[in-house]
């Protein structure tokens, strides 16, 4: 088992985790015609768009109930009734995700208790979801944040029909998982002709196309009449751990059942996708699926002469460490040094002999002697001083172009992220071309 260590420092010096709302606000993102709001100050909202924004490169609709000294003190309740009146007339959002922040979980708000009040005071919203979830800033990180939204979507609006809907597959996609990703994973389950619902669908409205309108909502995303269909599915797949207590709230409520995939960027999990694909739709394996199988068979015959024998440094959220690292290890690299902004439950099984839960100063520390690192954009200083290559994922990724479109997942992801990752470590450390003479660079 993978000891887990919390370095004792009296404050975080390089942040390496964002916050509970962030990760909420994210879920929400991939709504269609839905309005993330968080419930604080402005100043809480306004670091959030501004992260999404250099992220996502793309107006990003986020509001805020913009709470001061005095109704932080008095309670948030008509703060928040003001914000949702505004938001509905000029927005007319279908969805309206509410997530809290530090400021008004220290104070202690009953959130869900106040959308109960409003409910019954503005009987001519009731056609609004509006979905609160709890979202502290002071715990955990962007990924318990968006796993906590994700469930209390499930909670709120997955409803199911009268009867079981035959091929219609729904996928609870993790806070790991780029547009790209979302989409790879639905041509994936197309090609065996199922029908997916997926939650959320970042694909839909973070994947850098050009609107033909503005709209105040999200353009794109998962409808809410899917959502709350999503009871009458045939089957669940929840990608990443951080999907399993909304999978739990799906298979206890409306009896789906379901399957967890820690990761799908690597080559036995997603053959165990594959082969649930198959089981499901009982149609044989399409011939491209084989064809990309194979694709990803030669990328790691032609890789792993390039990472047996390094050391790779990797920070980042749990599920996607648990991806990156399983990947390396399996092309026969050493995770030297695993860093997780927060704990969480598949920390304890993760290829490696220590995970430190801390932050930037603590990967840099554990990193000496590494041959590649591996986390975001606000990783490049420690990179530069430790004279290794940066190998840039998660969010945020803000001084490279085409996050939106990085695919880590399916065959192809985990091709792609071979090749990636060993042209870094060849760039950083050229080998000699055979045949050559060392030193001879003519």
């Amino acid at each position: 088992m993978t000891l887990i260590t919390k370095p004792r420092k009296a404050c975080t010096v390089n942040p390496l985790k964002m916050s509970q709302p962030i990760g909420a606000a994210l879920a929400f993102l991939g709504l269609d015609q839905c309005l993330p709001v968080l419930h604080g100050s402005q100043g809480c909202t306004s670091f959030g768009l501004v992260l999404f924004v250099r992220h996502f490169r793309e107006s990003i609709p986020m509001q805020t109930t913009a709470m001061n000294e005095v109704t932080t003190i008095l309670g948030g309740e008509e703060s928040i009734e003001q914000a949702l009146l505004t938001i509905y007339e000029k927005a007319r959002p279908r969805i309206i995700g509410l997530a809290t922040t530090g400021l008004t979980e220290t104070k202690g708000e009953d959130i869900e208790g106040v959308i109960r009040l409003f409910r019954g005071k503005h009987p001519e919203m009731n056609h609004v979801a509006i979905v609160p979830v709890a979202t502290p800033d002071f715990s955990g990180s962007l990924q318990d944040g968006f796993g906590k939204a994700v469930t209390a979507l499930v909670r709120e609006l997955a409803e199911g029909e009268s009867a079981l809907l035959s091929g219609r597959v729904n996928v609870l996609a993790g806070a790991s998982l780029t547009p790209a990703d979302v989409e790879e994973i639905r041509e994936l389950i197309e090609a065996f002709g199922l029908v997916p619902t997926i939650l959320p669908d970042l694909s839909g409205s973070l994947d850098g196309h050009v609107p033909d309108t503005f709209s105040p909502t999200t353009l794109g995303g998962t409808p809410l009449a899917r959502i709350r269909a999503m009871g009458s599915a045939e089957h669940t797949i929840a990608v990443g751990r951080s999907m399993q207590p909304a999978a739990d709230v799906l298979c206890q409520r409306n009896g789906v059942p379901y399957t967890v995939f820690d990761h799908l960027s690597g080559l036995e999990e997603v053959d165990r996708l594959v082969a649930l694909l198959h089981e499901i739709s009982m149609e044989d394996v399409p011939l491209k699926v084989r064809r990309q199988r194979s694709r990803l068979e030669d990328a790691m015959l032609d890789g792993h002469f390039h990472f047996a024998g390094r050391r790779i440094a990797i920070g980042a959220e749990a599920d996607l460490l648990a991806a990156l690292a399983d990947l390396f290890t399996g092309m026969g690299a050493t995770v030297a040094c695993a860093v997780a902004p927060a704990t969480a439950p598949n920390l304890e099984t993760l290829p490696a002999d220590t995970v430190i839960v801390g932050d930037l100063e603590d990967l840099e520390a554990a990193a000496r002697g590494c041959d590649l690192l591996v986390t975001h954009s606000h990783g490049r200083q420690a990179a530069q001083r430790l004279d290794i290559p940066l190998m840039r994922m998660g969010i945020p990724n803000f001084d490279r172009l085409g996050a939106a479109h990085q695919l880590n997942v399916g065959y192809r992801g985990a091709t792609r992220l071979i090749f990636d990752a060993a042209n870094l470590l060849l760039a950083h450390r050229p080998e000699p071309v055979p045949g050559s003479v060392p030193g001879d660079d003519s």
